[in-house]
């Protein structure tokens, strides 16, 4: 999909669960260059979530929920789970009818995993071929975009960002283990429409605080 610069999404999780600490960490960092923050399904009650979402909105970000399920009736109560607190883009979880309907029916955009995604923290396994294919049937049936988990997959993983963002005229999010320059530099090249980094912030695998960690890699961007 043509996309000049990608968006980073920060993700307010370690070890593939929002952190306890994430509104704290937001408010800390709110008025950084990132307009598109999230965090996991885990981690957090839900009347939690909802306040952050809350702030999060209040200062004009796009905000998304990613759920690493992958049975049918998870999903589902995934996506009711962004429903109810009001974000705007779900993002993972298995592709199932049901949870595309109910989506569609409460304006929720979303953006499932391709591929068989599989253990948590996740894996992804399958061919390039069958993840192409699978993007196109599901933003058919009217996905918004797809979470691409491409720095968890056991195969050619520079090579599935490439053939996925060029085949699928869509929005993608590459997801998951982003932590060096040397794969920011590949996103860079690509062009998906947003990536994901979480972990990486809190391991300090950019210069500075959290927050100049967010600036630099926006920088790199520009």
């Amino acid at each position: 999909m043509e996309n000049n610069s990608p968006e980073l999404i920060v993700m307010l999780t370690h070890n593939d669960r929002t952190v306890a600490n994430a509104h704290d960490i937001f408010e800390q960092c709110q008025n950084s260059k990132a307009k598109f923050w999230g965090f996991k399904g885990s981690g957090l009650p839900i009347d939690k979530m909802k306040q952050l979402f809350a702030q999060m909105k209040k200062q004009g970000k796009e905000t998304f929920l990613e759920i690493v399920e992958y049975t049918e009736n998870e999903c589902l109560i995934g996506a009711k789970m962004a429903v109810e607190c009001g974000c705007d883009i779900l993002m993972g979880t298995l592709f199932f009818d049901s949870v595309n309907a109910y989506c569609l029916e409460n304006n929720l955009k979303y953006m499932p995993f391709v591929g068989e995604v599989s253990e948590h923290p996740s894996i992804l396994e399958g061919t390039i071929e069958k993840m192409v294919s699978d993007a196109k049937t599901y933003i058919e049936k009217g996905a918004f975009g797809i979470d691409l988990l491409a720095y968890r997959y056991t195969g050619d993983q520079e090579l599935l960002i490439k053939e996925v963002v060029a085949n699928v005229a869509a929005p993608v999010c590459v997801a998951g283990s982003i932590n060096d320059y040397q794969r920011l530099s590949v996103i860079k090249e690509v062009e998906p429409w947003a990536f994901t980094i979480g972990g990486a912030f809190f391991e300090n695998k950019f210069p500075g605080s959290f927050n100049e960690q967010i600036n630099v890699v926006c920088d790199y961007f520009e």
